[in-house]
Parts: structure tokens; sequence; C-alpha cells
């Protein structure tokens, strides 16, 4: 877009295509050139709009239908009753060279045009006259408007009802009265066109109103009082704080373009701050900025719009900026000299006050005073400190002084500030201030004193009882001498010492050993009292300390080893009781002769050696004298036991100590066990017989009867013809009395029972007998209808086995011994396999020499096993 200002506000050309749709840019005019400040800016020509800036916008498709078109804008100023005009002319720009359209382009339709206008502007508070139309609607095909509008901005919510009305026959919209942009920035109106027949050829057209802000609106700042505060001697350009205004008229228009200044500054003194007019900024102007002088600056501070110009609306506000203080002033004393008096002996007391004189900030760290003593202090006798409520000086005794060393002590002083000196521009450094105090010593009688007051006597352990360890005695300062002076130990203290009550000796009452509880300290510190002949007493202190001794031999922690074929060496470690140095480092020597021929100690470190062997030498067990001299010299006998076992590692040694124990050791409960199980047997067999001498019934077993009976497992050989008078034929019949054994081909035995216990005691009726089986024809053993149940079996033997077994005695190893008759569970018939008893014939020696020839990889599994 091509803009030419051919004279000054008379005619403005722009080259344009020949077709415009609504909403474009035409071009921009520059409005000031022609008028500064242009309140009322409107186009001749509907289809063009022009904003503030001067762009000029199509308000509506606009067609060149010859070569050119004209307008004006009219431009008003109010206030100064000005009205300019600018020609606008619009020249079709040359046509370029089209390209071929091909088939697939969007074919352009003809569509009717739609009625409307471009949208109105409305003067902010216009002052009429009213009604004042703002804008025509017309229809080609309609001859009655009516409209619905509504409002947008803050105001929404109230009903501007009546604002607007169109005519119904013209189409002319007019306004009734003025109106607030700050209410309603803008309006939309639907516009409704029918014929007198009430059809609608057009649809409902939006209208829009802009109301054109006027500047009514004052700026304000956004805090009533700003304060602000900047430390003292800052530098020109520091930044001080910001003030704020904002402005209800339009956004980003001259209206709300504000700008800012001071208007006055007091104290009315040199400007010492200056005001950014955009930002609103304030920065230090003056380089120096006293406290001391001016401790706060208020600032009476103006904003203004329209840019600041003259016939803008402004507001004042105020800003107080505070000046912060720094320690830029030293403190001085008032006085460069002081005298006070003070008594010997005597301890935190109070001898003077001193002040001093400091033109900063009161109650600041830049005023708060540090006193300190930089000479006559040496011996720490003095203190100074500083009362917070009155920022003086406290000067203080803390250790009593001797009037027969010093008559007259001098001290010098001097003060600081809390926190570090600011040097002022333009100013020089000053000297610290410093004054003397002068203190006199006053002399008092006064006590016996020790010389020194703490006494460290060192004992050493287990001295004897009366041993002279020391001596400890005090002076009288008036006299410079020990005469007339008797010692005390104070009561409460520990009584390790005594003191001789004329010379001051001090000797042991006890036998100091670190190891008893009372002095496992090491040390006690005991309170002396030294009287004179006045009756003046004086104190002292003696630290005794309990020096380690060599009162303990070293030993040897570990003293039984087993050695394999390898040949390993042993680590042996010793222990001492003492401390250093009487400990470590430990000194290792085999003491027999013959044995240091064949073994070796190698040094490990202090506390450890290695013992091995020289050379080859049989297995065996060897006892070697080891003795193990400290560092003090003691020495100490120990004897160590090597086991030189033919094995690869030390368990298969201990494996074998563990089956050689088993097999021949026997302990004492074990053998009361098979005495008590020996006597258990023959009370039974006793009662047997006694059950039998009543008369006997012959009972057979059956191969199969119950739980916790005799079975028959199986018939493995012919037995041994045995005869016993507990062991009767077998009888065909069933008798009361007991049940015998039967040999032959095949064998099954019964025991005897007495009357006294039998079965049908317990029973108490029923079968008479438990069982037997009888011969019947071709040898076959016939089940006889006589035989008892489990049940009545196990009644009958069970509290009786029980009780005899229960009173057996317990071996060593809290296991019943196996010299007694034992339960065994039910088995069930005779089994297949055939007879396991020849297994438990051998011995258990011999069932485990297998172990010794297993291969190394299944010796951990043998080990295992012997450990069970």
């Amino acid at each position: 877009v091509l803009s030419l200002c051919c004279e000054a506000c008379k005619k403005v050309i722009f080259h344009v295509p020949s077709e415009l749709e609504a909403d474009t840019l035409v071009g921009r005019v520059d409005l000031k050139e022609c008028l500064q400040s242009a309140d009322l800016i409107s186009s001749s020509d509907g289809n063009f709009k022009i904003l503030e800036d001067g762009s000029v916008y199509t308000t509506s498709a606009v067609s060149l239908s010859a070569e050119k078109k004209t307008f004006s804008i009219l431009l008003k100023d109010i206030q100064e009753h000005v009205q300019k005009k600018i020609h606008v002319s619009l020249v079709e720009e040359e046509k370029k060279t089209q390209k071929t359209r091909h088939a697939r382009d969007t074919v352009l339709k003809r569509t009717k045009r739609r009625w409307g206008p471009i949208p109105s502007v409305m003067m902010e508070n216009s002052l009429g006259p009213f009604p004042l139309q703002i804008q025509q609607v017309q229809s080609d095909t309609a001859q009655n408007y009516t409209i619905y509008y509504s409002a947008s901005g803050p105001g929404i919510d109230q009903d501007p009802k009546g604002l607007f009305y169109i005519e119904r026959e013209t189409g002319n919209i007019f306004a009734t009265r003025a109106v607030d942009r700050e209410q309603y920035p803008s309006f939309q109106i639907i516009c409704f066109a029918t014929t007198p027949d009430g059809y609608s050829p057009e649809i409902p057209l939006v209208h829009t109103i802009r109301i054109e802000d006027d500047n009514d609106n004052a700026p304000y700042f956004t805090q009533e009082f700003f304060e602000f505060s900047v430390p003292e001697n800052s530098k020109p350009g520091v930044v001080v704080g910001r003030v704020t205004a904002e402005d209800r008229d339009e956004p980003d228009t001259l209206h709300t373009t504000l700008k800012y200044r001071i208007v006055s500054q007091n104290p009315p003194v040199t400007p010492a701050f200056s005001l950014h007019g955009d930002t609103g900024v304030i920065a230090v102007l003056l380089p120096q900025l006293d406290r001391e002088l001016v401790s706060s600056y208020t600032l009476l501070v103006e904003v203004r719009d329209m840019a600041g110009q003259p016939f803008g609306l402004c507001t004042t506000g105020t800003a107080v900026i505070r000046i912060e203080d720094t320690n830029d002033n030293a403190p001085s004393f008032k006085q460069i000299q002081y005298e006070t008096r003070v008594e010997e002996n005597k301890v935190n007391v109070e001898i003077l006050r001193v002040s001093v004189v400091d033109l900063d900030e009161p109650g600041s760290p830049g005023s708060g005073a540090v006193y300190e003593i930089i000479r006559g202090n040496d011996d720490r006798s003095f203190e100074i400190t500083t009362d917070k409520n009155t920022n003086e000086g406290v000067l203080c005794v803390v250790k009593g002084l001797d009037y027969e060393s010093a008559k007259q002590r001098i001290l010098v002083i001097a003060v600081n500030n809390e926190v570090p000196y600011m040097l002022a521009p333009h100013s020089q450094q000053l000297s610290q201030s410093t004054s003397s105090v002068t203190v006199h010593v006053l002399d008092v009688d006064e006590g016996p004193v020790f010389k020194p007051c703490h006494l460290r006597i060192d004992v050493k352990e287990c001295e004897d009882i009366g041993t002279n360890i020391g001596r400890y005695v005090a002076e009288d300062p008036e006299t410079g001498n020990s005469e007339g002076i008797c010692y005390r130990i104070a009561p409460g203290q520990c009584n390790w010492i005594s003191i001789d009550e004329k010379s001051g000796e001090v000797r042991t009452i006890k036998v100091l050993d670190r190891d008893v509880e009372e002095m496992r300290q090491g040390q006690c510190n005991i309170t002396v009292l030294a009287i004179d002949r006045n009756g003046k007493t004086g104190t002292g202190t003696i630290q005794v300390v309990i020096q380690p001794g060599n009162k303990n031999y070293p030993r040897i922690t570990k003293t039984d080893y087993i050695m394999c074929r390898d040949r390993k060496p042993i680590c042996l470690t010793a222990q001492d009781g003492d401390q250093s140095p009487y400990s470590t480092p430990f000194v290792y020597r085999i003491t027999d002769r013959s044995l240091a021929s064949s073994w070796k100690i190698t040094r490990h470190n202090d506390n450890s050696v290695y013992l091995s062997p020289k050379g080859d030498i049989p297995f065996g067990i060897y006892d070697i004298p080891v003795s193990v001299t400290d560092n003090g010299g003691k020495v100490g006998e120990n004897y160590i036991k090597v086991n030189y076992c033919d094995c690869v590692t030390p368990t298969d040694c201990l494996r074998d100590r563990v089956f050689a124990g088993q097999n021949v050791t026997l302990g004492l409960w074990a053998i009361l066990a098979m005495i008590l199980g020996s006597l258990l047997l023959l009370l039974i067999l006793i009662t047997i017989c006694g059950c039998c001498g009543s008369g006997v019934m012959h009972r057979h077993v059956t191969d199969d009867c119950a739980n916790h009976n005799l079975i028959i497992s199986n018939t493995e050989a012919p037995g041994e013809e045995v005869m016993d008078h507990n062991i009767i034929p077998l009888q065909s019949t069933c008798d009361q009395g007991g049940y015998g054994i039967k040999t032959g081909d095949q064998q099954t035995f019964e025991m005897v029972k007495g009357r006294g216990h039998t079965l049908e005691s317990v029973k108490g009726g029923g079968h008479q007998t438990l069982g037997s089986v009888k011969e019947g024809g071709g040898g076959q053993p016939v089940m006889d209808t006589c035989r008892y149940s489990y049940s009545e079996w196990h009644n009958f033997t069970h509290p009786r086995l029980g009780e005899k077994v229960h009173l057996c005695r317990q071996d060593e190893e809290q296991k019943h011994s196996e010299d007694y008759l034992l339960s065994y569970n039910y088995e069930g018939k005779g089994s297949l396999a055939g007879s396991v008893g020849c297994c438990s014939d051998q011995h258990e020696e011999e069932a485990l020499d297998f172990l010794d020839q297993l291969e190394p990889k299944f010796r951990t599994l043998a080990e295992t096993c012997v450990k069970r």
C-alpha cells in the first residue's frame, strides 16, 4: 500500500486493488501533521472508517467502478474549535499478468450484496443535541426497521433501555443521551428489516456502536502514601523505590499516557532525589546523604495524563524516604583518664563505669559500644562489659588482686561499635578512641596462700601404703613464710592420701590400683586447708594422678590348636591388662630346648607370632612351653597344645575325637540307668513267675493281633529247642491262666500270666482267653474264638509298664537308658523282604569305618552326619 501526501491537510492518494473486502487496511494517514489534538475523527464515506492512529479500513466490500474513488477525513478539535479536512483518493493499481486458471480452482459465484453500514462511533459524554443521529441502515427491498441492542462493559448488568432507537421508515439510529465509556465501552444493535406485509427479505444485521473515549478521568496513585528507605552515603543512581498510578480512560491512548514529576521536597534543601517521568522510579541524586543532618525526606509527586501536556488531568501524591543509618561516626570516650580503688582479693565486683559519645542512631548496631582492655590485663584479673541499657562500659575485677604484689594497676581500654566502621565520602579515617584507668589496690589482712594453688602429684600404681609422694605448703602473704600454719584435708574428699599437719608432707594411705572401681578414673582432686595463727584460712588443690604400672602378666588367649599335614603356621596372640608402656610389643620364646630345635616362632606384629615346625616331625600331640615378655619386662609362661594330625582339615581330627569319645566314655548316669533297668526287668520276671503259679492257660497270639504286641516278623531258620519252666506246650483248648510257646515247624509264643492280674480281671467278664492257634487237620493252625481286643491288651499293659519305666533314672545326656523294655510301633504282618537283623549285629565302630575311605568331596557330608 503506497501513501503519498501531496499537500498538508489537502490530499492523500492510496493505490489499491479494484476489489476490496470488508475490514481491509487501505492505508495510513499521519493525522498529527494536520491537527495535533483531534477530538473527533470521521469519514465522509460510510464504506471507510478512520482509527486514531490514522489507519483507514473498509467497513464493507468495496469495488472501484471507476479508475479512482474519493472521500474526505474530517478532524475536529472541540476545545480549540478547529476543523480540518484531508481528501483521500483511491487509485486502482496496475494489473499484473494473471496466471491461467486451472479447472480445480474455485469458481467465483455471484451473490447478493448484504445490507448494512460500517460500525458507528459515538463520543463519550457527548453534549448533543439529543436525540443524536448515529448511523442509518437501509435495505433495497424492505421499508420497516426495528432493533434490539445489548451493551458490553463493566455496566453490562445495568439496563440501558431507551438509550438508542431507530426510525421505522428511514432506518436512522439515534442516541437519546450521553454515554460513559467506562460503563459501556461498546454496544451491539441487532437490526431487522421487513416489508409492509411483515416479510423479512434480509437476515438480521448486527451493528456495533463503539463509544469513543473522552479524557474525563484523572489519573490516580495506587497508594495514598509511599514509604521508602535508603542507606546514608548511597551513591547517585541508587534506586530508592517506584511510585505507580493508574487511569480509567481507554488504555494505550493519550488519555492514559502518564508522566511523573517531583513537585516539591521537604526539607527544601538541595534536591536529593530524581523521579523518572515515564516509569515513576525514584533514584538518589545527591552524592552525600547524611542521616545525622537529615533523617528523612518528604516528596510531593504529580502524575499527569496526555503525556504530561499542560491540558492533561493530574493528581498529586506523597512519598516519604527515610535515610537508614550506617556506622559512619566512631565512638569516643567522654574522658581520657579515670581513677578507681578496690580491696585486694575482692572478686566479681564492679569498680568503674565509663561512657562514650556516638552520633549514629541510638539503639542501632552503629551506635552500640563494644569495650576491650588492650593493655595492663595480662593476668586476666579485669573484665569490661557493655550495659545494653545505658551503652556504658562496666569494669569488674574477676580475679583477686594482691596488694603485696602490686599496689597499683594501670589499664588502657578502647571502644568500637558492633558493626565495622564505614568511612563516609570525602572524609578522613579516624583513630580508635582510648582511655586509661588507674586502679589502686587497698591492703587487707588475708589468710595463707598455697603456691601453686593447684598441685599435680603423679603416683605409680600399686605403691606401698605410707609412701611419701610430695609436699604441699602455704605462705602467709604478710610475713612471706610458712611458720605457724597447719594443714588439713577438707572433709568429704577421696581418702587416698593424707597430709602432715605441720610439714605438709603428702603420703598414701591406700594401695593405689587403677582396676579398683573407685580409682578407675585414675585421678582425684583433693582440697587442702591451710590455717594460720589468727584462724585465717587458705585453700589449695592437690590432683593425684595414678600412673599405670606393670602388674599383669601377658598370657596367650588360645592354647589348644590342631595342625594338619599341610603344617600351616599357628597364629599365637597374647593379651596384657596393663597399659602402655607396659604392654606391647611382646617377645615370644620357646623355653624347652628340645622342642625349640623342632619348632620355630616367626614375628607377625606387636601382639602376635606364628608357630610352625622347622621340618618333618611325627604326628602326635605336642605341649610346647612358650614364654611371653611384655614391654615392662614381666614374663608370662604359657603351654601351647598342638595336635599334629594326619588330616586335610582340622574338622577331620575333631570327628575322630568324637567317635573315639563315644566308644570309650560311659558316664555315671548311664551306669545308674543300666542298674535300674536290670532291677526293673528282674521285677517283671518275678511278677510273671508268681502269676504262673496259680494256673497256666495256653494262648496263641495271632499273626496280626494289634499294635504294641509281639508279632511274627518272619521265620528265618529252625529255632533251637529251649526248655524253660515258663514255657509250656501249646494246648488246643482255651484255659484260664496264661499262654505259652510251642516249638516246631511253626513257632508261636505266649506269655504266662498269673491269676492275680489277668486280662479277665481287667475286662471284667466275657471272653476268658487271649486267643490261641489250634492245631487243626493237616497241621494247619485254626483261629480260636477266644482272643482279646487291642484296647483290652493296651489297658492292661500300658499303665503297669509305664509306671515301671518312669521310675528309671536318666543318663547324663538326659536320655532313657537303653537296657530296659522299649515300646515299638505297630509294624503289621510279616514282610516278604526278609530279616534286617543282620545289620544290628555289627558294632557302631565297624558301621562307621567306611567314612575313613570316602573321597574328599564326601567329607563335608560325613562331617555333617557326625555333628548331628
